[in-house]
């Protein structure tokens, strides 16, 4: 059968480059420096974190559980040391998603996309894959060798061992997961004995496959054509952001030079492509700012070590606003301005948001209580005359202590309440409720048949005995008269 023919690419237009373009895995070259220090710092603090941040301990008292922080699926709430999240309390995890907005906006501002090159998990776990690849194989040389090379079985040995390493990291991030949402002890113990629960091995599963196949595999092409954050990154910056730059009024017109020539009439800049060949991603610093840039400056670690070889200031790539650069291209002097418009926004919002939610938490009640009217019968008419509702009564104890309420009801001269299980025809009624629970009861209130005067009354159910009285408004419904 004849091949069918190759369909010719669509011709782009002047100034049009390609919505994906393969460049191959980008095999970044070791260096070290300050940022190259920072870095391996970052990722010792994030790593460390989010494996052994489950396993850190809270008292909370008898019978409650000791986790620092906990998200308990079962008990449908969240600790995070002395504070506790109910279901109902959702909005505090709104509040805690547009802080982290706000905080990452208020970073690119100030220093450009420092989260991207310290912080995030996909720099982190790239940074790690690629250290193994480094540890079996070689440097950046070494690796673009190896891969050039034909298939043999010292070659599909190592790419076994490098593999399985990254299984073995990526299993270890998907376990570090799911112990946020239980206890970590009992948890561990459960995974590698096989007594987890189905649904365990499978986040585990799910998470550590991405995370082997985005930090081994997919690498820089998730930070170019994955990640949001990276397509309006620009709207944050400002003049005086802090970001990785070139500083061309230097380095140009540059070109190869032998060590010891003297660089009189010409550019520092030695086209030797130590920060191409550092860079995680395969950029070129010297044509600017561009998307893939994602701040992590092993650019600049590599051209300080050239300068330093040819006995030049070291700086010709910086972590500098674009404002200072400019300015030391004039011959000014030029300023560090954090605190600016844009930085004083955000920081205002970050303020006013964080404000709020620490008001709520210390303000919240420690009990909640929701009614629910009977819908069928909507009342029953007693033999006596009087009328009778019924009510779905639930109190939350928000407190970590058995305790006992009482409820009575406002509105109608001469209700009585029975409960289900407990007081009956009474003017009110105790209500017990064990620590950190719900307490669900069933309420009957009698009205005497004069008192009943319309079909439907405003009444509002009273409950004292926590620090405050919570009154709960509902109807009690009547015939017509």
């Amino acid at each position: 059968m004849d091949a069918k023919p190759a369909v010719p690419a669509l011709p782009l237009h002047k100034g049009e480059v390609p919505l994906y373009m393969e460049t191959g895995k980008a095999q970044p070259r070791a260096v070290s420096g300050t940022f190259r220090s920072w870095k391996w710092w970052a990722m010792i603090v994030t790593l460390a974190w989010w494996h052994l941040g489950p396993f850190l301990r809270w008292d909370r008292g008898p019978g409650a559980p000791n986790q620092a922080i906990l998200i308990d699926m079962p008990g449908r709430r969240a600790y995070m040391l002395f504070i506790e999240i109910w279901p109902q309390e959702i909005y505090y995890l709104t509040g805690i998603l547009l802080l982290s907005a706000i905080l990452l906006f208020l970073m690119s501002a100030v220093a450009g996309r420092v989260w991207c090159g310290f912080i995030c998990w996909q720099t982190v776990y790239t940074d790690l894959f690629v250290a193994v690849e480094r540890l079996v194989i070689g440097d950046r040389n070494q690796r673009i060798a190896f891969e050039r090379q034909p298939m043999s079985g010292a070659k599909l040995a190592k790419k076994a061992v490098i593999n399985l390493i990254w299984l073995a990291i990526s299993a270890a991030c998907g376990i570090g997961f799911t112990l946020w949402f239980g206890d970590a002890f009992e948890m561990l113990r459960d995974i590698f004995t096989g007594n987890a629960n189905p649904p365990v091995y499978a986040f585990i599963a799910i998470l550590g496959g991405f995370c082997f196949l985005l930090a081994g595999y997919a690498r820089e092409r998730v930070c170019v054509y994955l990640c949001p954050y990276s397509r309006f990154q620009s709207a944050m910056f400002d003049e005086h952001s802090l970001i990785v730059t070139y500083e061309a009024w230097r380095g140009e017109p540059g070109g190869p030079a032998r060590k010891g020539q003297s660089f009189e009439g010409r550019g520092h800049c030695v086209d030797c492509r130590a920060c191409v060949q550092a860079c995680p991603t395969g950029i070129d610093i010297r044509k600017g700012n561009q998307l893939a840039c994602i701040g992590c400056a092993l650019c600049i670690d590599a051209c300080n070590q050239v300068m330093d070889r040819y006995e030049l200031p070291r700086g010709l790539i910086s972590y500098d606003s674009t404002y200072n650069i400019e300015s030391r291209g004039a011959g000014k002097a030029g300023a560090l301005r954090i605190i600016r418009p844009r930085t004083l926004i955000y920081g205002g919002i970050m303020s006013v948001v964080l404000a709020v939610m620490l008001f709520r938490l210390t303000t919240r009640p420690d009990v909640d209580v929701n009614v629910l009217h009977e819908r069928s019968p909507l009342f029953v008419q007693m033999s006596d005359g009087a009328i009778r509702n019924g009510y779905a009564y639930k109190v939350l104890n928000m407190k970590a202590e058995d305790r006992t309420f009482t409820v009575r009801l406002d509105g109608v001269e001469g209700a009585t309440i029975s409960v289900v299980g407990g007081v009956s025809n009474a003017a009110s009624a105790e209500l017990r409720v064990p620590r950190d629970s719900v307490g669900d009861f069933r309420l009957y209130v009698t009205v005497p048949a004069d008192k009943a005067a319309s079909k439907s009354m405003p009444v509002t159910f009273v409950l004292t005995g926590s620090s405050r009285e919570v009154r709960t408004g509902t109807i009690f419904a009547g015939p017509e008269k």
